[in-house]
């Protein structure tokens, strides 16, 4: 079978043959992959930011966002059956036996940092034909969810979020009302964490690059948010332009952009960060000011990173949500597919909003 496959020693993309897995064990899942969506994790490992191949392997496959049709099963799995579609999740637990976020399930919570990424860190990834997983990492998706299936990991990151905002918001000693959000960046997980926040109810400024009369920002607005573009409106601006906001969910990976913008947190807000800087030069930031208003204001900053089956599985809820109230908005988020032998050419030079790499089912 053909996969994609990295080669750092080699600075080298390009796509291989592979043996296809014959046998399933007692409680894994043969999936016939069907999509692959790419995203800058993956440019990032072509341009060796990020990543590294399987212990002895001089090569990784790549592919994190894999969507796919269970194939076979083994005869202790009880979850899943042969022909439903499927989510796989990415992270992999160390095994430490200390660390007890991985032995109890949640390696997104992961202690000793030797914790494995499919597609991105120690662990092949899905941009291939076939992979066999066991059952506890593949997440069942609605056949009705065939077209944005490969969405269910991405947005995995945006409902881990929302996770961490319910378990914060349960400090205050009050109801909160209709809550504002910021969200910044306008890639794939901005425009489903908006997504997200619309749906719950928050009114949502998007902030992003991108033009106000973009394709990005007229979907952010088909969906109920409210875009400003940063060619219009500086980032030291924005608190006068959009007033305080209750949270920010950041998703650009710029730390310049993630720390300035918390002078628009209001008090007792909470600001997510998903994104990871790609630079490791010095950024200015007045941390002064900051560090005054997470003291004084009661502010909450919060790293999050990856997903467990948790955040899978509801962000296949909230994919059945978004179908229904905003399905046109959710499907023009898939902008391109294209077949594996088009993938290294999409990956060297990206374009549009979610592309997809597709294989023959």
């Amino acid at each position: 079978m053909r996969a994609l496959a990295m080669f750092p020693s080699e600075r080298e993309l390009r796509i291989v043959e592979m043996r296809a897995p014959t046998t399933v064990g007692p409680t894994e899942v043969m999936v016939r992959i069907r999509e692959v969506g790419v995203c800058g994790t993956d440019r990032e490992i072509l341009e060796l930011k990020h990543g590294a191949p399987p212990q002895g392997s001089e090569r990784l496959v790549l592919g994190h966002e894999a969507f796919g049709e269970v194939v076979a099963i083994g005869p202790d799995v009880k979850s899943l059956h042969v022909g439903d579609l499927v989510a796989l999740t990415v992270r992999r637990p160390c095994n430490v036996p200390t660390c007890a976020a991985c032995r109890a399930g949640r390696q997104d919570f992961c202690t000793t940092g030797a914790f494995r990424e499919c597609g991105i860190l120690g662990a092949d990834g899905f941009m291939t034909e076939l992979v066999v997983e066991d059952e506890h990492y593949v997440v069942p998706v609605p056949k009705a969810l065939e077209e944005v299936g490969v969405l269910v990991e991405p947005l995995s990151v945006a409902s881990k979020a929302g996770e961490e905002l319910d378990a914060i918001l349960r400090r205050y000693p009050w109801e909160p009302t209709r809550m504002r959000a910021l969200v910044l960046g306008a890639g794939p997980i901005g425009l489903l964490a908006a997504m997200m926040l619309v749906a719950r109810e928050v009114d949502v400024v998007m902030y992003s690059l991108e033009p106000a009369d973009s394709e990005r920002a007229r979907m952010v607005e088909s969906f109920g948010g409210t875009y400003v573009s940063a060619r219009d409106v500086q980032l030291d601006e924005l608190p006068r332009r959009i007033g305080k906001t209750d949270l920010i969910f950041e998703a650009v990976g710029h730390s310049g952009v993630a720390f300035g913008s918390l002078a628009a947190l209001a008090p007792n807000g909470i600001c997510i960060f998903s994104g990871l800087p790609a630079g490791a030069g010095p950024t200015e930031v007045q941390l002064d000011g900051i560090m005054r208003n997470l003291v004084l204001q009661n502010q909450v900053v919060l790293g999050t990173v990856n997903a467990g089956r948790r955040a899978f599985a509801a962000a296949v809820r909230q994919l059945e949500q978004f179908e229904t109230l905003f399905p046109e908005p959710l499907n023009g988020l898939i902008t391109e597919r294209v077949t594996l032998e088009q993938a290294p050419e999409l990956l060297r030079h990206p374009r549009g909003i979610k592309q997809v790499v597709t294989f023959a089912t």
